[in-house]
C-alpha cells in the first residue's frame, strides 16, 4: 500500500485556511522530534507523510492552485519525499546566518551532501543525495539537499532491538557525528520503517 498523498487527501484552499493554524501547530510540534543537527551548520529534517502533506498544502495556498494539473504537479514533486518503509528521507539544510560567510563556507563544503551517513551500531550507511537533480555545481554546494538513507532489514531489526543510532558528515572540511539520544526522535524515526 502506497503511503503517497493523493489529491483526495488534500483540503480545499478555503478549508485549509480555516484549519491552517491548528494544522501548522501540529506539524511544527511533530518536526521537533524529526530534526537532527550535525555540528553547528547542518541540520537534517526527516520528512514523513505529515510534513510532506503540510508542504503541499502550503505550496497550494501560496500559489493559489486549485486546478487538477497544478495539484498533480505538486503531488509529483513532493510525494518522493515520503519514506517508503525501508528508508528515511531528509531535507538537509546548511545554515550560516551571515550571507558572506555562507558563500565562503558553501565552497569549502562542496560535495558534503555525498558524505552524510546514518550509523546503526557499528555500521554506516551513506545517504543518496539529490536524486531528482544535482543541486551543487563545480564551485560550491547548495544550502539545501534532499537525502535518502536506505536501510537493510538487519539494520531495522537492530534499531528496534536498541542499537545506537547516529548521523554524521564525513567530509574533509566538515566532519561531525551526532548520536540520536532523544527517545522521541528515535521513536519517530523507527516508526518510518516497516
Amino acid at each position: 500500500m502506497s503511503n503517497h498523498i493523493q489529491a483526495a487527501d488534500l483540503m480545499s484552499l478555503d478549508e485549509y485556511e480555516l484549519k491552517r493554524p491548528a494544522f501548522r501547530t501540529q506539524v511544527l510540534e511533530a518536526k521537533k522530534s524529526r530534526q537532527v543537527p550535525i555540528g553547528a551548520a547542518v541540520t537534517l529534517l526527516f520528512e514523513n507523510r505529515l510534513t510532506v502533506n503540510y508542504q503541499i498544502q502550503e505550496m497550494l495556498r501560496i500559489e493559489r492552485t486549485v486546478n487538477e494539473q497544478g495539484i498533480a504537479d505538486e503531488l509529483e514533486a513532493y510525494n518522493p519525499l515520503i519514506p517508503d518503509g525501508s528508508n528515511w528521507k531528509a531535507t538537509m539544510m546548511i545554515e550560516f546566518p551571515d550571507a558572506d560567510e555562507r558563500k565562503v563556507q558553501l565552497k569549502y563544503m562542496k560535495d558534503c551532501e555525498h558524505k552524510v551517513y546514518a550509523q546503526i551500531g557499528d555500521e554506516r550507511s551513506f545517504a543518496f543525495a539529490d536524486e531528482d537533480m544535482e543541486r551543487s555545481n563545480a564551485e560550491k554546494t547548495s544550502s539545501v539537499h534532499f537525502l535518502r538513507f536506505e536501510l537493510t532489514d538487519t539494520q531495522t531489526s537492530s534499531l528496534r532491538e536498541g542499537a545506537a543510532l547516529s548521523f554524521g558528515v564525513d567530509h574533509p572540511y566538515y566532519n561531525f557525528h551526532t548520536p540520536v539520544d532523544d527517545p522521541a526522535t528515535l521513536r519517530s524515526l523507527i516508526a518510518d520503517l516497516n
